[in-house]
């Protein structure tokens, strides 16, 4: 798995969604979705305000604040190590 790197429209974030915690700390529930299709500036997931099971049952509509791409990296091959370049024999090092 790679990353996912997100971006956040923090005003659209719904006030109302928003929790004091005991620790004094604001805090928001957050669903990441991988999306269907890839969208226009290369999104793979989407980024949505959590609903209860009431509002997902009412249809309330889904309130979505971000999206992001994922990253992930190339993995190396034995191809990859064989043509790497070779690492000098530099003794000059004090251990």
């Amino acid at each position: 798995m790679g990353l996912i790197n997100i971006s956040v429209c923090l005003t659209d974030l719904p006030k109302d969604k928003i929790k004091l915690a005991a620790n004094g700390k604001k805090y928001i529930n957050l669903c990441l979705s991988e999306r269907k299709e890839t969208g226009k500036y290369g999104e793979t997931h989407t980024l949505f305000v959590s609903q209860t099971k009431e509002e997902r049952e009412a249809d309330n509509g889904v309130i979505y604040v971000g999206s992001g791409i994922e990253y992930a990296p190339k993995p190396v091959t034995q191809q990859d190590i064989a043509n790497a370049p070779v690492a000098d024999n530099n003794d000059d090092l004090p251990f």
